[in-house]
């Protein structure tokens, strides 16, 4: 079995910037309220560019950090919860726009676990020698999404796109992955799909009314649940993989948890008492932007200079599904 490596990050972000100030224009909120609760400041918003878009930018920054061709690339998978398109796979499109030819590509809905969803899955692929490279990316535009009357939810989400390279060598990498689902908790974070609607007049007498939902295709959130829930999955996560190769709290160097709310965070800070400092945050400018979140972050450290060799790094993410998981890893 080869050993999996993280051999490059990227990362991209639009350009459009909308701070806290701007949404109290047109919701009942202000700066105060959105950061008191969640720490967030500002976020991206895509202007007309679709997810795909997002994606190769980020896959050619990886790319060139790995200092490798995108035809060296043997496989392309995207985590999204926000497709261009119902088909073809997104990961097909970035596949065109950044000439990966050589590449297997498809989508994977986790939805802000989907970046260590689809690590677990590139890693299967590399261990058993079927590839040598993979393209990993969770690319995000939940400003399609959102119902921006509903403060709820308009202040949390952002886009924008990470993506990493894996490689197979001699040298451990990804020391262990750990992936976990519950469909009990679907009606906790959810999007329907667009409205069931049919154009044909005849067959619309036929269907009983009752089957065709009064559905916005808007994200909807119980935010006291998803808390309750992180809390949870974050903790049992962090153990799990520690148990996993037998290393403590104190031996990680960084955390990665997924960019929803700083209280989420700081409550697993100050339960597990780690120092806050390995606990790495962006989610003030960018908000959540759900499966990019966690490589968006893992980028900005190697861009920064923070993860030297042999540096230990867990990253953890949570989402709908609900699902959950992380990726505990040894910097190359």
């Amino acid at each position: 079995m080869e050993n999996v490596q993280i051999i490059g990050t990227g990362s991209y972000l639009p350009k459009l910037i909308i701070q806290n100030d701007e949404l109290s224009n047109f919701v009942d909120t202000s700066d105060e309220w959105i950061k008191s609760r969640t720490g967030i400041e500002e976020r991206r918003i895509t202007k007309g560019e679709n997810t795909s878009s997002l994606a190769a930018k980020a896959a050619k920054d990886a790319l060139k950090n790995a200092k490798l061709n995108a035809k060296d690339i043997d496989l392309i998978i995207v985590a999204t919860i926000t497709p261009d398109c119902y088909f073809p796979s997104t990961a097909c499109i970035v596949q065109e726009i950044i000439e990966a030819e050589n590449a297997i590509c498809f989508d994977i809905s986790a939805a802000c676990s989907g970046f260590i969803y689809g690590l677990n899955i590139a890693s299967q692929f590399l261990k058993n020698g079927e590839i040598k490279n993979a393209l990993v990316i969770g690319a995000e535009a939940l400003s399609k999404i959102i119902d921006w009357n509903d403060r709820r939810t308009c202040v949390l989400f952002g886009d924008g796109a990470g993506a990493v390279v894996l490689g197979s060598g001699k040298n451990v990498g990804i020391m262990a992955i750990h992936t976990a689902s519950d469909g009990k908790g679907k009606e906790v974070l959810k999007c329907k799909a667009a409205p069931l609607f049919i154009n044909n007049e005849m067959l619309r007498k036929k269907i009983d009314e009752n089957t065709l939902e009064d559905n916005k295709g808007y994200l909807y959130m119980e935010g006291k649940e998803v808390f309750k829930f992180a809390s949870w999955a974050i903790e049992d996560t962090i153990k799990i993989l520690l148990d996993k190769v037998d290393l403590s709290l104190d031996d990680i160097d960084y955390y990665i948890p997924h960019q929803a709310n700083l209280r989420i965070i700081n409550h697993i800070v100050k339960k597990l008492k780690i120092d806050g400092d390995k606990f790495y945050t962006n989610l003030q400018k960018y908000g959540n932007t759900s499966s990019a979140s966690i490589p968006i972050a893992l980028d900005e450290m190697n861009k920064k200079g923070m993860l030297t060799k042999g540096k230990k790094i867990l990253m953890v993410g949570f989402g709908a599904g609900l699902t959950w998981g992380g990726a505990l890893v040894k910097w190359i």
